[in-house]
């Protein structure tokens, strides 16, 4: 296993994606993108929008974002090929605990800190919600895309009366362990029944309404599936997600879950946020690795986001093939706030139009990602921009060099094993 954020990472990965773009061109038939939409609650959250007192209106970098997905789609002239978008839609939710765990037996208690930053509002409903389905309507029926629920898109995200606030605040896990419940509010919007993928040949499964889904793509000659699982997915996801592979054998596939890996490359939750730690029926990242994406020799990439930063691992599957995560999120990012004079509190952010591009180029014997990360709002790569180390490293990894941290947003992968994994059962002839 190969965790990839030092200097060894740079050397293993190879050369950043400017020097990759210089080689030789490629036919377009040979390559295509996916874009990755990181959290974008803090674009949605009502509390940033000028009608609530903040300098603008947040949403506006969001709407810019999917504009520009749609712009750039294959249906239009571009290379988008596959969109995802990793959870974490909206901000805040619209119960106090869900009905499904309250039956259960399980209790709420207050928590001061959690409670005052994301109480239960309509606002959701009246805000943030609408803006999200703004904003896919922008690329919907133009590309085939999966969105997944993060933590945040859940009825209620609540404290566990097992696990307890503590009565001061030293650190996170000062917080207790938070529990989110309930997906009325997401399937109102992205369930499988949704104007969105009802109908849709590229859409071929859905499980709990669509909390989980699967799509198939063809792109760089080849058919990929890829399979969107809600958050720590319980083991009746992980069943569905193993019949969907086992329908579809041999295709090249990509997972997308809210949260798999921290910014250190580890497969580890985030402390305040567990929801194995409270409820058993729910599997923490190595829970799904060691259940799900180990063994299933199909799978050779998994997609995440959740924790603050970005990170990338790779490691050999029970059959000896490399399976590479990649964790992309930026909505801690708060330029955009400090140059309209907001003061943000720790931890805030909006997001700063930053996002994931992951260009195949599948015309050499060895098939190359190259993976960039480009802000939709000051219209750069993150390798074009003098200030980026100075804005964000030290609120994300201030552990790590300005040249490591920059190859963090900025590298290539070699998928050295892929063509003999998939030429004979994905190539399209």
């Amino acid at each position: 296993m190969k965790i990839f954020h030092t200097t060894a990472r740079r050397t293993l990965l190879g050369s950043a994606l400017a020097l990759a773009l210089a080689g030789p061109a490629f036919a377009k038939d040979d390559s295509f993108t996916i874009a990755v939409i990181p959290d974008t609650q803090n674009y949605m959250d009502y509390t940033h929008q000028s009608a609530e007192g903040f300098p603008f209106d947040a949403n506006a970098m969001f709407f810019e974002q999917m504009q520009y997905i749609a712009n750039n789609v294959e249906s239009a002239g571009g290379d988008i090929a596959f969109v995802t978008a990793l959870g974490d839609i909206w901000q805040h939710q619209t119960l106090e605990i869900d009905p499904g765990h309250a039956a259960r037996g399980f209790r709420r208690v207050a928590n001061p800190i959690m409670d005052s930053h994301f109480a239960p509002t309509p606002k959701v409903k009246t805000v943030e919600m609408p803006a999200a389905k703004k904003g896919y309507d922008l690329i919907a029926g133009k590309v085939p895309f999966s969105v997944v629920p993060g933590n945040h898109d859940y009825d209620a995200m609540w404290t566990d009366s097992n696990h307890p606030p503590a009565p001061v605040f030293k650190d996170m896990s000062s917080l207790g362990m938070l529990h989110p419940g309930g997906l009325t509010n997401f399937k109102s919007v992205f369930s499988d029944k949704s104007d969105y993928f009802r109908g849709k040949s590229w859409y071929v499964a859905a499980h709990d309404d669509g909390a989980d889904s699967a799509q198939i793509f063809t792109a760089g000659g080849y058919r990929f599936l890829h399979i969107g699982l809600q958050f720590d997915a319980p083991d009746a996801s992980l069943e569905w997600a193993a019949s969907v592979i086992g329908r579809y054998p041999g295709l090249p596939t990509i997972i997308s879950t809210h949260n798999f890996l921290d910014t250190q490359g580890r497969r580890l939750s985030n402390p305040a946020i567990d929801s194995h730690a409270v409820d058993s029926r729910d599997n923490n990242p190595e829970m799904v690795w060691d259940k799900l994406v180990s063994r299933h020799d199909q799978i050779f990439m998994v997609l995440c986001g959740h924790q603050h930063a970005q990170s990338m691992r790779a490691d050999a599957n029970r059959s000896g093939h490399k399976v590479y995560q990649i964790l992309s999120d930026y909505q801690a990012r708060g330029q955009t706030a400090k140059d309209a004079g907001r003061k943000l509190q720790q931890g805030e952010g909006i997001g700063d139009g930053w996002m994931r591009l992951m260009r195949f180029d599948m015309a050499p014997e060895t098939p190359v990602v190259h993976i960039s990360t480009y802000s939709t709002h000051y219209r750069k790569a993150s390798r074009d921009t003098a200030e980026y180390v100075g804005w964000y490293k030290a609120q994300e990894q201030p552990q790590l060099s300005d040249e490591a941290y920059l190859a963090g947003d900025d590298f290539r992968i070699d998928l050295t094993d892929f063509r003999a994994r998939f030429d004979k059962s994905a190539r399209v002839k």
